[in-house]
C-alpha cells in the first residue's frame, strides 16, 4: 500500500485547508505551480502515516500478546520491555511529525497567497563619466618625476 492510501489522523485538517481530499493534493502536488509548502507539508504527512502505522504495529503485537487466550509461559518480559522502547520511539517519531506539520500549516501563507520563487535578476551597476570639460586633470596628476643626473 502506497504511503498515500494510508489513513493519517492529520487527513481531516489537511482537508480543511486545502479544501481537498489528500488524494488529489498528491495528485496536483507533482505539477510546476505547487508551492513548497504544500509539498512539504505532503511529506510531513507521509512521515507522519507511517509513523501511525508503526505505533498501531506495536499496540497490536503487544495487545495480542495479552489476550486471556494466550498462554501465560508465552509471555516475555524481555519482549515486552523491547516493545515498550519501540513503542516509544515510534511515539517520539509521530509526536514530532506531528507538531512540524502543524507549525509548517501555521506559517505558510494561505492557499490562495501561495508565493511564487522569486525571479533573481542580475543588477548591472552603470556609471557615467562626467563630461571632459567639467574639470580638467592637474598638470602633474599621475607623471613619474624625471630624476636629475
Amino acid at each position: 500500500m502506497s504511503v498515500r492510501d494510508k489513513p493519517c489522523t492529520a487527513d481531516g485538517l489537511l482537508k480543511e485547508i486545502f479544501g481537498v481530499p489528500v488524494a488529489e493534493l498528491y495528485e496536483t502536488a507533482t505539477g510546476p505551480d505547487t508551492s513548497r509548502a504544500v509539498n512539504r507539508a505532503l511529506e510531513l504527512r507521509s512521515f507522519l502515516a507511517l509513523a501511525e502505522e508503526q505505533v498501531a504495529r506495536i499496540r497490536d503485537r503487544v495487545h495480542q500478546a495479552m489476550t486471556p487466550e494466550r498462554d501465560m509461559d508465552d509471555l516475555s518480559a524481555d519482549e515486552l520491555r523491547m516493545d515498550a522502547q519501540w513503542l516509544q520511539a515510534a511515539l517520539d517519531a509521530r509526536d514530532s511529525y506531528r507538531a512540524a506539520l502543524g507549525d509548517l500549516l501555521r506559517t505558510m501563507p494561505p492557499p490562495g497567497q501561495q508565493t511564487r520563487p522569486a525571479r533573481l535578476t542580475q543588477q548591472k551597476a552603470t556609471t557615467t563619466m562626467p563630461p571632459a570639460s567639467a574639470a580638467p586633470a592637474p598638470q602633474r596628476a599621475g607623471a613619474a618625476r624625471a630624476r636629475r643626473p
